[in-house]
């Protein structure tokens, strides 16, 4: 059981970097078996369908963007227009790209409603959501969720424009983020 579950994290692994580099073009059985260097019988004995594999794989990724943010961003809770700049910045930066390319892949997926992205896109806002809300200085509340709500939907506005080709945009929105002030 051991070497098979090497073998299905080197699957994982082989299918994360696929995904970074080339979004949700690619992503039938076929493309994904061979971007793993198997063939799609084997990936489906690795996974119970494109849904679980869809899912694996880019559960692990987000997995590996919140690391990244975590071991980029002070632990200790800080005020929502500090978090907000801090991740913002870290989010626009080129190692963060591929990731922010990915999400906003998985979110017009979703807004499409084809399957699995709508569950994996809410997985993936309650986990940053989480992350966002846990990194504030502020009191858990109702309160504290609509500014992680707020934030989110900032920084990924941001990550827009980037992808989009409005890095002026990103870069004038980024520059005034430093004014902003919350109550």
């Amino acid at each position: 059981m051991r070497i098979r579950q090497e073998q299905r994290e080197r699957v994982i692994a082989a299918l994360s970097a696929h995904l970074l580099a080339t979004g949700l073009a690619q992503t039938s059985l076929r493309p994904l078996a061979a971007a793993a260097g198997i063939s799609d019988r084997m990936l489906l004995y690795y996974f119970r369908d494109k849904a679980d594999v869809l899912g694996t794989v880019i559960g692990r990724i987000a997995d590996g963007f919140a690391e990244g943010l975590d071991a980029a961003l002070p632990a200790e809770p800080m005020p929502p227009e500090r978090l907000l700049v801090a991740a913002s910045l870290l989010v626009r930066s080129p190692a963060m790209q591929p990731s922010m390319r990915l999400w906003l892949d998985i979110a017009a997926a979703a807004a499409r409603q084809e399957p699995p992205f709508p569950a994996i896109a809410s997985q993936i806002l309650d986990q940053f959501m989480a992350w966002l809300e846990a990194r504030m200085d502020r009191p858990a509340s109702a309160e504290r969720r609509q500014l992680a709500a707020l934030l989110l939907a900032v920084i990924d506005g941001l990550a827009l424009f980037d992808m989009a080709g409005g890095t002026a945009q990103a870069d004038a929105a980024t520059a005034a983020l430093a004014r902003l002030r919350f109550d």
